[in-house]
């Protein structure tokens, strides 16, 4: 619940006594296993960038290939998109950056820098640069640009957008096809 509403909502949406609603308890009882908003914050992003970072070792493996992996990646954004028309937590909440405690910060750090080290490792596996600085760039720009994606089909409530805008990352190279 908490997760689901953090990515609707953002960082604000991590409400006590709204989470306990959805969920049948009292707030109390969320206040003692997490007795701030930002030890909750904290926890619900770490859990999910852990989550993301299991995700994207499953698709290495799965996929096999890197390039696979390349075509497969925005996928893992576009899921939240057809849950409810919701973001990426860590995307929603580093919009929120200047006003997260500093244990949230470092959460929605670490999922950027987790998705980054991703990228860079299955470009480079690829081939597509040998350049290493080059493909760690062009890593932070292909998490930019999808988040970017996600942002503008989010407002406008329509999945087609962002894989329209994927499409176009491809056609123009920036995500290899």
């Amino acid at each position: 619940m908490a997760r689901a509403r953090a990515q609707a909502h953002g960082y604000d949406g991590l409400n006590f006594r709204d989470l306990a609603a959805d969920i049948g308890i009292k707030s109390a009882s969320i206040h003692y296993h997490f007795p701030t908003k930002a030890d909750l914050g904290a926890a619900v992003a770490k859990r999910y960038r852990e989550d993301s970072a299991e995700g994207l070792e499953r698709l290495w493996i799965e996929k096999g290939k890197p390039a696979a992996c390349l075509r497969a990646y925005p996928g893992v954004f576009r899921k939240a998109l057809e849950r409810g028309n919701r973001m990426c937590l860590c995307g929603f909440m580093a919009a929120e950056y200047d006003d997260l405690p500093d244990t949230v910060k470092a959460e929605v750090k670490a999922f950027a820098d987790a998705h980054v080290a991703w990228l860079t490792r299955a470009l480079a596996a690829s081939g597509v640069d040998a350049d290493p600085e080059q493909v760690e760039r062009r890593a932070r720009a292909i998490f930019a640009a999808i988040g970017g994606a996600q942002l503008m089909a989010r407002s406008r409530a329509d999945v087609s957008v962002f894989d329209e805008i994927i499409d176009s990352y491809r056609a123009t190279g920036l995500i290899p096809a």
